[in-house]
């Protein structure tokens, strides 16, 4: 059990996080950590993460535990380890020194919180033994496939309201995650000319976090099918002509996420036509990123992307027309079926338990266009939100012959002209950006991205 925090800045951060919630809603809130789930037997449990909303007031990933806030005051509730459990794990830390790293104001044991339950919200967890135990202790279904009612709505507004930008403990953190993040992309590329299979060279970077001490803050993508967007294959073999995409990021220990994305050749040097392409992304990428500053819509970047994507694609053939009525049309949705990006912190994709509760503003929905119905986060961006801009482009067989956008697109796509990039599966180039009260700070940017840079990473 990870307990080391223990500073007075870290309780203080957690003690203020508490109060502004109390600032927020007038009842009392109960959260669970949640607890492991077993792979096969008891004693052989999946790694554990605990709830992203505990670990926001708890701070500490802590298993089988919940806490009670009321009027800025935090109650742990916490069994105490057995005896038995010394010989398998050792010392463990007891009930009243976790109340005390945490700033807890009472402890008791897991036993009497069914007697403080009373007209407490909650948020699900995503665990099944733990969402059972918190519909039978309320006494109402409290399922994560489910949007929430009532004060449950009510907590989770305020959650989202506190969550959505980040203090400096946070960003403290997160900048750890983009550090290791960095790292571990870097190592990937060096380590890709005398790798295999992917395998090798998620093996190289996912090495690299364990080493910091950290875990992946998602399951890695790193694959020559780019096309597939959330590919968790890596049995390929690297073929020289093939483009090598890894989608890799490290969650500290105390839970918050770093996401970057770099694409890179197998052999060390980009052809020209995937030149030309990762040219193309590479503009929407950095188009974006300078123009973000606190008031502008995240939809409006998204809507950017999509026009620099279309007018390089026009400039290679691609596509026909002009840019923006393209984009009218949603044609380069062929190619970028995505959104922009998301919110980044505790979760890679902050607080998308919550559906679009998190990601879009009070009043807006998503939209059903096929350019914009995957946007995750349909917000005016603020100062301390951190979100990640990640243009891409993708030859996906589901969507290039689908027989309805064939003939939908058949007047705007250049098929022949497009036959000539076939060596491009996928392409996407991802950044963590905070959003700062003069414009932007990328968190990653200490990971080249310009392709004659990225091809002498990977050449050493």
């Amino acid at each position: 059990m990870f307990i080391q925090q223990n500073s007075s800045s870290f309780v203080d951060t957690l003690r203020h996080r508490r109060q502004q919630l109390a600032n927020l809603i007038d009842f009392p809130v109960i959260l669970w950590s949640g607890s492991s789930s077993p792979r096969n037997f008891p004693a052989n449990p999946f790694p554990f993460r605990a709830s992203s909303h505990f670990l926001y007031f708890a701070g500490l990933p802590l298993s089988n535990v919940a806490i009670r806030l009321e009027a800025g005051k935090l109650e742990l509730f916490m069994d105490n380890p057995p005896p038995s459990s010394a010989l398998w794990h050792g010392e463990m830390p007891t009930r009243e020194e976790i109340a005390e790293k945490i700033g807890a104001d009472v402890a008791r044991p897991m036993a009497e919180l069914e007697s403080w339950v009373e007209n407490a919200a909650t948020i699900a967890v995503q665990n099944p033994a733990t969402w059972t135990q918190q519909s039978q202790l309320l006494n109402r279904w409290v399922l994560p496939q489910s949007p929430p009612q009532g004060i449950d709505l009510e907590l989770a507004k305020a959650i989202v309201s506190l969550r959505l930008t980040h203090d400096e403990t946070a960003l403290t953190e997160l900048r750890k995650a983009a550090a290791a993040t960095v790292e571990a992309h870097k190592t990937g590329m060096a380590a890709t000319l005398q790798a295999k299979l992917e395998a090798g060279v998620r093996a190289a970077m996912e090495g690299v976090i364990i080493a910091n001490n950290m875990t992946i803050s998602y399951n890695s993508i790193v694959t020559v099918h780019g096309e597939v967007l959330h590919n968790e294959q890596y049995h390929h073999s690297l073929q020289p002509g093939d483009l090598l995409l890894a989608d890799v990021g490290a969650e500290t220990e105390m839970g918050w996420a770093g996401d970057v994305t770099r694409t890179w050749p197998v052999s060390g040097k980009f052809s020209s036509t995937q030149r030309d392409i990762y040219n193309v992304i590479l503009a929407a990428h950095d188009a974006c990123i300078a123009k973000i500053y606190p008031g502008v819509e995240y939809g409006d970047i998204h809507l950017l992307a999509a026009t620099v994507i279309a007018e390089g694609l026009v400039d290679l053939g691609i596509l026909q027309g002009n840019p923006q009525d393209l984009v009218e049309m949603d044609a380069q949705a062929l190619f970028f079926p995505h959104g922009i990006g998301h919110l980044l912190g505790l979760d890679v994709h902050d607080m998308e338990d919550l559906g679009d509760l998190a990601g879009y503003e009070e009043g807006r929905e998503r939209s059903d266009r096929f350019g914009l119905g995957y946007l995750r986060l349909n917000r005016p961006l603020r100062a301390g939100m951190l979100v990640t801009i990640e243009p891409g482009f993708y030859q996906v067989p589901a969507i290039l012959n689908d027989p309805n956008l064939r003939s939908k697109y058949q007047n705007v796509v250049n098929w022949q002209r497009l036959s000539e990039f076939a060596d491009v599966r996928g392409i996407r180039i991802e950044d963590d950006v905070l959003v700062t009260t003069e414009g932007s700070e990328v968190l990653t940017a200490a990971l080249p991205n310009d392709a004659d840079a990225v091809e002498n990473l990977v050449n050493g």
